[in-house]
């Protein structure tokens, strides 16, 4: 008969899958750290050598990483999603700017459809927060703010959406951006008039997932990536444009 005695669960494995857990939901992000050894173990409710034989196990599997001196963090597993040669190709060629425009927008659509749905009324206070915060830091020019922000809202409905494949991978791709790896975003919010729009496209989206709307949420994250890209392009001929009239100055002017 296929039956097996019961037994009882090591504490260090209900620690490990915990964290996992913690890990794979997206709540405890790469590169947080975790309490100390004691705080931990209390919050827990376990020895600290169970403890420690959980971090030891979750440090084997390259989920957490210690910092001597400083203590344990969760690793740094994002860069894994792409090779550096491709990272590479990704900041040399503006075809993968429009590319990687059109695959968060279509991910991020089906992400604020999904979380209009399926979202609890707390992943839709999150995002009502982070807008809050965005409108505040727009109403004082704090242009830098505003583009931390701007990449803190659209995280937060990906993290809405309840998929931790998604989340992960998205994680991965918001990585690359922070990086410098396809554009400067914070480009985006040096004109005034471009903020403003910016911030009215995002009123859009938390409005529709305040109203549980999905097809609306979808949709008016679509219209802001597909503002976003035009912008890129419209950037990208500024620059070109640019450069040819400088050439065109350095001619008139006899400037070697």
């Amino acid at each position: 008969m296929p039956f097996q005695k019961v037994q009882t669960e090591k504490l260090s494995l209900a620690v490990v899958r915990q964290i996992e857990l913690l890990i794979l939901r997206g709540i405890l992000r790469p590169g947080e750290r975790l309490p100390s050894e004691r705080e931990l173990a209390e919050r827990m409710g376990v020895s600290r050598p169970s403890l420690r034989e959980a971090i030891a196990d979750l440090q084997d599997q390259g989920l957490l990483a210690a910092k001597a001196g400083s203590g344990i963090y969760v690793a740094e597993v994002l860069g894994s999603a792409f090779s550096p040669a491709l990272i590479r190709l990704f900041g040399n060629h503006n075809e993968a700017v429009s590319d990687y425009l059109s695959f968060r927008r279509d991910m991020e659509g089906l992400a604020a459809e999904r979380a209009a749905r399926m979202g609890s009324d707390s992943d839709l206070k999150v995002v009502q927060a982070i807008l809050d915060k965005m409108e505040a830091a727009h109403d004082r020019n704090a242009a830098e703010e505003e583009a931390h922000l701007d990449a803190q809202f659209h995280m937060a409905i990906i993290e809405a959406s309840h998929n931790v494949v998604m989340l992960h991978m998205m994680r991965s791709m918001f990585d690359l951006l922070r990086q410098g790896v396809f554009y400067n975003r914070q480009i985006m919010f040096q004109q005034r008039t471009t903020r403003d729009a910016i911030l009215d496209q995002h009123r859009a989206i938390n409005t529709a997932l305040q109203d549980r709307d999905p097809k609306g949420a979808r949709q008016a994250v679509e219209d802001h990536l597909n503002f976003v890209k035009s912008c890129m392009v419209d950037q990208q001929k500024a620059l070109r444009n640019e450069e040819i009239a400088q050439q065109r100055l350095k001619h008139e002017t006899g400037e070697a």
